[in-house]
């Protein structure tokens, strides 16, 4: 490599910001509907649907009919938040006055056009069911651990898959999870005692979540949030490495939680953007042109100093051992602790 290869190399290995997030079809949004009005027009079982749903926001939902499905009158009596109210007759455009959202069950174009004009007018955001023209947002399949809620939409191409994805989601994720979900509401107000910088903070729900995934079947205690103030003293100042494939499926499920708690990552040049798009948009991104050394001296410092810091390593081209146990030996020779996470091949 000549001088001024070398040079501009060098003047690559800086810090580079994420990439740009890539396009979206929806915004994935989410409302806060308790104690507000919500609307629904039309008494069919997808409006039965979209009621209950609305009601289990806590929100107080009128639906307006001149005849209602089976479990109408089921859900008025019984609602499972909020409250619903039937309203025996055709809505008006009054009605969607001061309402915090509508949603309409519509038998044809004319009647669904009408219903999303007058919500427009009203300043409401409408959805009317299975007439993506006339919605201002969508639904999508969710999986319910309230607090902790997911959506998943295929911008309404594909239904089924996204209603497979939340089987496969529900899976893993424990119905417990709620309750610790609850816990972090409360332990969130004690804010000064989790930790005097952003760092010390981070550490904590790092360590939090891991604990609540590890033991997702029991409910949180408070002595467990006495055991997660006290986890950061003394542990062993570390750094990742990560060999990393020509796709982001060929992580580890460990590489990637190490990856997503990661303040600074090292990277090869060629390592694929998708697989830095796992971790936090904040954390601190230094790219290794190739025939470039790692900086040692910089990873050494910033673990030393408390930082999550992770060397990713493309292993695309080839065997990358001897460069691998190079860097770990001299990580260590520094006093590091090494933790490394190989690529995982199909077979």
């Amino acid at each position: 490599m000549s001088i001024s290869e070398v040079k501009k190399a060098r003047k690559k290995s800086t810090r580079t910001r994420p990439e740009r997030m890539q396009a979206l079809a929806t915004l994935p949004v989410f409302f806060k509907l308790a104690g507000k009005r919500a609307i629904v027009v039309g008494g069919s079982e997808p409006a039965l649907w979209k009621a209950e749903l609305l009601a289990a926001t806590g929100a107080h939902v009128e639906v307006y009919a001149d005849a209602f499905a089976d479990g109408f009158d089921a859900l008025a009596s019984e609602p499972p938040n909020g409250s619903v109210k039937l309203m025996h007759r055709s809505w008006t455009p009054a009605d969607l006055d001061e309402a915090a959202m509508a949603i309409g069950a519509s038998e044809d174009d004319v009647d669904a056009a009408a219903f999303a004009a007058a919500a427009r007018a009203a300043g409401v955001p409408v959805n009317v069911i299975d007439r993506p023209a006339f919605c201002d947002f969508q639904f999508g399949a969710i999986v319910n651990r309230s607090p902790l809620v997911l959506a998943i939409s295929t911008d309404g191409a594909a239904p089924v898959l996204a209603q497979t994805i939340r089987s496969l989601v529900e899976a893993l994720l424990p119905d417990g999870l709620k309750r610790w979900v609850e816990a972090a509401k409360i332990w969130r107000s004690r804010g000064g005692q989790l930790g005097a910088t952003p760092g010390a903070r981070r550490g904590f729900w790092t360590r939090f979540a891991e604990l609540a995934m590890r033991e997702a079947k029991r409910a949180p205690r408070e002595t467990d949030f006495d055991g997660l103030l006290r986890s950061p003293d003394g542990a062993p100042q570390s750094v990742a490495i990560i060999d990393v494939g020509e796709n982001a499926e060929m992580l580890t499920l460990g590489a990637l939680r190490v990856l997503r708690t990661a303040d600074i990552i090292f990277f090869d040049d060629d390592v694929p953007p998708a697989t830095l798009d796992f971790a936090r948009r904040e954390a601190q991104r230094y790219p290794i042109a190739p025939g470039i050394k790692d900086p040692l001296d910089r990873i050494a410092e910033a673990a030393k100093g408390g930082a999550h810091v992770v060397r990713l390593i493309a292993v695309s081209a080839g065997s990358v051992e001897p460069s691998r146990n190079d860097l770990r030996r001299a990580l260590r020779d520094a006093g590091l602790t090494v933790t490394e996470f190989p690529l995982v091949r199909a077979i």
